[in-house]
């Protein structure tokens, strides 16, 4: 009967892991180029129910929520008309540096000029390799290319390396909407399928409607998962009640 309580608690566990990934798909509806979160369910382990069974049976103990990467989809491209935004458009990304040195890839190309004349994103990401603005240039000075040519004055001061990956749903989330490369996505190599949208980004791909749908299934489920481990509790109860009369 403990087995019953087991399979409840870890059925309550696995919708909310699930709760918290719809949740926070969610709260960046409104994430430049953010990436929705996929999540799968799998069987935990299955065992013999004991004396008494007959031969080939076996209880599951339950189900255990995984996170299986980011759904990589493109987001629709909203027209900002500043020079400094540009949406990627195609499988790559903006090769980035994050604040340990490592080198990061995203989608977000909301860029902005620091007070050191450096390119990075708004949340103070440098580009990779660093791009140096003149000083006292404007942004309306700026234009930046389809391949990420910048020029600003007339003259051309470096490049957006853009990247790709073989498998891009299998990238690691990093801080601040960016991720790093596995074993499973493959390295990082030079993009020959992408290419920039000037003035343009990209908005976030989660489906309201769906995250929506998803947190009521989850709430539901979450719900009957916790009613059968009351009722398994009762049972005991019940049983203990049985042995000491």
């Amino acid at each position: 009967m403990i087995e019953g309580m087991y399979t409840a608690a870890s059925g309550m566990a696995a919708q909310q892991m699930r709760l918290d990934a719809v949740a926070n798909d969610l709260a960046n509806t409104s994430t430049t180029a953010y990436k929705s979160n996929r999540v799968a369910f799998r069987d935990l382990l299955y065992q013999a129910p004991g004396t008494g069974v007959a031969d080939g049976i076996k209880l599951g103990t339950g189900s255990a929520a995984a996170s299986i990467g980011r759904n990589m989809a493109a987001g629709s491209i909203q027209q900002t008309d500043r020079a400094l935004d540009v949406a990627v458009e195609g499988p790559g990304f903006i090769q980035v540096k994050l604040s340990d040195g490592t080198k990061a890839m995203t989608r977000d190309g909301n860029l902005s000029i620091r007070a050191d004349g450096r390119l990075a994103l708004s949340s103070g990401e440098l580009l990779e390799p660093p791009i140096k603005m003149p000083a006292n240039v404007n942004e309306a000075d700026v234009s930046i290319g389809a391949d990420g040519t910048i020029t600003a004055g007339g003259k051309s001061v470096g490049v957006i390396k853009l990247v790709e990956v073989r498998s891009p749903g299998q990238l690691l989330p990093a801080s601040n909407n960016t991720f790093t490369v596995s074993d499973a996505s493959g390295p990082a190599t030079a993009a020959t399928r992408t290419q920039l949208i000037p003035s343009s980004l990209e908005g976030s791909n989660t489906d309201t409607a769906s995250a929506m749908v998803a947190m009521i299934e989850s709430q539901r489920a979450f719900q009957l998962a916790s009613r059968a481990l009351k009722i398994q509790d009762q049972a005991w109860e019940i049983a203990n009640q049985l042995k000491r009369q």
